[in-house]
Order: structure tokens, then sequence, then C-alpha cells
């Protein structure tokens, strides 16, 4: 069907009043180029399900693009599973919980039973959920740290992992033989409930969930006591309720919100990317604290899976990267576990290929080992997935990414921000009872190790143009790729397209350099973006820095159309 008659049978079918009056708004605009983008392409279901900005058209989040997708979803889930049942939550992101209502009906004409958390709730909340109820499957709506015309539609399977590339292309061929208007089954929301097909999901799993947090403390005996004062901010999403528990539980109970983000709005009135790796949806933060002189502002992104830390440095605030932090939480637990006798001579560390290797040092300081996946948290899940099949979870130490996703426990297989949150305060209290804050712990261990440097740049290609763009972008480096990079000689190039030491292949082409440097790229899989990921270090700050610097130029080169 051409874009043209699908564009006219939408305009014939979409009976939903917001979108049918957004679609006649697009399509008497005249604007071409907007109305192509809306439908020049399905909204691409992959292993992080869909994401998309909210509007009509087949490549945007509406009720019917989520209707096409659960019947998919559906059609997997009584194929692989005789009685199957779907966890279902939500952050704050507008159309969330209309979109919860239609795939829950849509589930359970089906046959499919939903259980659904009755307010929002955090990401990790919902990989506990299903597997302590032995569901089949997940279902979480949210479009993580996208600005707020976005919204998502995230599939995890019944290990609590996001669902494997396998049973992704399984679902996406499911959904590709369904028509949004024609092949959904449907029926009364309210009518299921009676049924018994659409229930609630009690509190007590949520209380489960806070109790596995806090098996996974690791208070510093002799720092357990030091009063810790903490601004938080939820940043008008969902970490309030379980992390004000949680702070509560491990004795942290000076907390101050940010008044300004402290109830759920998917407008992010104060930061139009609610993003905790960016000062601006910290800056509300900082300014309380400026007032307030707290040990650190901690962030959790919408759906609580990221977590951001900021603490007083000189006369500023400084973030810390999600890199620092993952290098800050690595040697904390191994330095607490080791002083408890349990950490194991196999010990792991897992974490992908775009982060820090600043953490291969500090491995092998404790005499543990690290694994690399690829990008995206799915993949450090199946590693516990693989040590719980082995009986091995008390070999994993921490797993985390470079965009501000940790998992310190073994009872989440996603990001988790609650149980990083409390890591990161313990180990706040750790460091303070030495007269120091978590901007000087992290120099400390860069005065240790040597200053490795991290950065991450983006550039963004959007619309239909911009999907052809970043094609032609990624496959003249596949192809084509550079004999120096700054002048730095490339001493071996990684092409993940073809497979690398077991890894699943995928978009990316790493480019080493000489002393550990490199350059990552690959295009994101959630936004119209490519990214460069690089990597520098050198005896000294400033040399670092400025190695990063070149070496961004040179990236912001490669990735020109």
């Amino acid at each position: 069907m051409s874009m043209q008659s699908t564009v006219e049978r939408w305009t014939a079918r979409a009976t939903d009043p917001e979108i049918a009056a957004q679609l006649s708004a697009l399509v008497a605009s005249g604007d071409a180029s907007a109305l192509e983008d809306a439908f020049f392409q399905d909204l691409s279901f992959g292993t992080a399900g869909l994401r998309g900005v909210l509007g009509p058209g087949t490549n945007r989040m509406n009720v019917y693009t989520v209707g096409k997708a659960t019947q998919g979803v559906a059609d997997y889930l009584k194929a692989h599973f005789e009685h199957p049942t779907v966890a279902i939550a939500r952050d704050s992101r507008n159309n969330g919980e209309l979109f919860v209502r239609t795939t829950a009906a849509i589930l359970a004409a089906n046959g499919v039973r939903a259980l659904l958390f009755p307010r929002i709730e955090p990401v990790p909340a919902l990989s506990f959920a299903v597997r302590d109820l032995g569901a089949s499957a997940g279902i979480v709506m949210t479009a993580s740290h996208n600005p707020a015309e976005y919204n998502g539609y995230k599939v995890y399977g019944a290990d609590g992992c996001q669902i494997t590339s396998d049973a992704a292309d399984e679902i996406s061929a499911a959904i590709s033989t369904v028509d949004p208007f024609d092949g959904v089954v449907s029926g009364s929301f309210d009518d299921f409930v009676d049924q018994g097909l659409i229930s609630w999901i009690d509190d007590a799993v949520l209380d489960r969930f806070l109790d596995a947090e806090l098996a996974a403390s690791l208070a510093d005996p002799e720092a357990a006591d030091e009063p810790l004062k903490l601004v938080y901010t939820p940043l008008n999403g969902t970490g309030l309720e379980l992390n004000s528990r949680m702070f509560e539980r491990i004795g942290v109970t000076d907390v101050t919100v940010v008044p300004e983000q402290r109830d759920p709005d998917g407008n992010f009135p104060t930061c139009p990317y609610p993003n905790p790796e960016i000062r601006e949806a910290m800056q509300k933060g900082i300014e309380l604290c400026e007032q307030l002189h707290p040990d650190l502002l901690l962030a959790t992104d919408p759906d609580a899976d990221r977590v951001g830390v900021a603490c007083k440095d000189g006369d500023d605030y400084t973030l810390l990267t999600g890199n620092e932090m993952g290098i800050l939480m690595l040697d904390y637990i191994c330095k607490m576990r080791a002083a408890r006798g349990t950490l194991r001579s196999d010990a792991i560390a897992v974490s992908t290929i775009v982060s820090t290797v600043m953490i291969d040092a500090i491995a092998a300081h404790y005499g543990i080992s690290i694994v690399r996946t690829l990008t995206g948290f799915k993949y450090i899940g199946n590693v516990l997935n693989d040590l719980a099949s082995k009986g091995e979870l008390n070999r994993y130490v921490l797993g985390f990414e470079e965009s501000y996703g940790y998992c310190p426990g073994t009872h989440v297989r996603d990001k988790d921000s609650i149980g990083a949150s409390m890591i990161i305060c313990q180990m706040a209290q750790h460091y303070k009872k030495q007269g120091m804050n978590l901007v000087d712990a992290i120099e400390a261990l860069y005065q240790r190790y040597g200053y490795y440097r991290n950065r991450t740049i983006s550039i963004a290609y959007p619309g239909a143009d911009g999907a052809r763009s970043m094609a032609k972008i990624m496959d003249r480096l596949h192809s084509q790729p550079p004999a120096d990079i700054a002048g730095h000689p490339v001493e071996a190039v990684v092409d993940y397209a073809n497979g690398y030491k077991g890894l699943p292949k995928a978009n990316v082409v790493e480019f080493q350099l000489p002393d550990t440097n490199k350059v990552i790229i690959r295009p994101s899989g959630t936004e119209p973006k490519i990214k460069a990921y690089l990597f520098a270090k050198a005896p000294a700050e400033a040399d670092a820095d400025a190695l990063l610097d070149v070496l961004e130029a040179a990236a912001r080169s490669l990735l020109q159309a």
C-alpha cells in the first residue's frame, strides 16, 4: 500500500477522537515532510520494543500502533505458553494509562491474563514482579529519559529481562501480519476486570521487592550511622514512592525532594529532556542544593531505572558521569565484600563494550574478572540468567553501563535505580566518615589508577532522510574504516557486524588506538541518532581531557553524512 493510501485509510478508519483530530490537522497543514515522517514506515519493534513520538501515523505511538503490537505479543505468547499471563507497568508519561488499558483489554480478549500495577511504578519493580509472580512476560509503557513528546512499549520475558533478539524477531514477525484496524481483538476493560482476566498487582509485591533490595545492602559497619543529608528528585517520574521507602529503611532520613519535580508529570515542565546525565535536568536540584548544602544530589529518570549524582566541587556542583559512578560502585562493592569475606576468587562484574576500561584496572586490583556485553542492559541481564542457571549467582558483583544504569543485586534483571541509590547512599556515608564526598572519591581513584576519560557525542538525523543518512554513514565506516583518527593510528578495527568474541552481531564498529584509547561508533537503538564513544587515558587529567577534545573533533567529522 502506498503512503498516500495508508494516510487515506487512517483518515477513514481512525476513530479515536484525539488521533482523528491530530491527523486531520496534520493533513490540513500541507506539511508533506511531517506527514511522510509520520507514515513512511511502521514504528520499528526491536529488542527494546517500541519507542516513538506520540501522534497519528504508522511511525508514531498511538492506540493503533500499541494495539497492533499487543496483538502480535498476544499471538506470540499463545504460541509459547498454555496459560500466559503478563505483568504491566507504566511511568508518568502522557497516554501511559491509556496504553496500559488498551494493552490489557487486547491481551484479555485473546485469553492472556493481564496483571496491572495500580499506579505508576519503576522499571526494576516490573522486572522483579515478572519473576515474583511467575508471569510469562512483562510490558512497561515508558520512553525512559526521552523528551516529553515520546512514549514507548518495552517487553520483558519470563526471566524478567528485556526480550531476546530471537523473541523480538518472532514478535515483530507476528506484528507485521496484524492490521491495526481489522486485525486486533479487544473488548471492555471493565468487563475483563469483572471476569478476572484483568487484575491488580498487590502491594505485597513491592514489599518483597524492597526486602530483596535491602538484602543486597553493603553498608560500611563503621559508617552506617553517619548522618547523610540528601536532596532527591524523581524528575516528575516514578522513583519517589520506592526510593522514599528505601531511604527510610536504610536510615537516611534527612531527605529533601525537589518540589517542582516531585509529582508525576508527563510534560516534564522543568526539564524538556528528563535525563539525569544532563545538567539542565539537574538544575532545579542543584539550585536547592545551593540553599541546603547536602552531601549529595540524587536524580532518577522517569521510569526510575537510571540514577544520576551531583556533589559539591569547589564553588559548583559536579555531575558524576555514568562511567565514574560505575567505577566508584565497583570499587566500593569489592571493598565491602572483601572485608566481609564474600568476594569470590571467580567473581565477575559485567559491563558493556562502550563503558570505561578503567574497571579492568580495578578488577585486576581485587582479583576479579570483567565480562563485556553489547550495549543494552538485557545483555547484562542475560549474564545474570546464565549465572542463575548454573547456581552461581554469588559470583556476581555488579552490572553497569555508562548511560547511568546499574544493577547491584541479583533479584532484578534490568537497570535498578532503587538498589543503586541505596548503594550510592551507603558509599557516600563511607566516604563522609573519611571527610570526603563522591567527587573526592573518584579523584582519589584517578590518582591511583590514571585518568581514564570518556565522552559520548550524539548527532541527530531525524525523519526519513535522517534514517537514510545514518545507514550511509554506518555503511561507510564498516566498508572504509579510517587508517588514523586525529593523527593517532588505528591499530585494529573491530567490526561487530561480523560478530566478536562470541557476542551477537551488531551494527557497531570500534577503532582501537594506542594505549587503550579508542573510538566506538553505533546508531542509537531508541532515537534517530548516531553515537560516538570516546576513550582517552593519560597520567595527568589535563592531558586526558585534551586528548578527548581531539578525538571528539575527529569523531564529529566521521559522523558527517
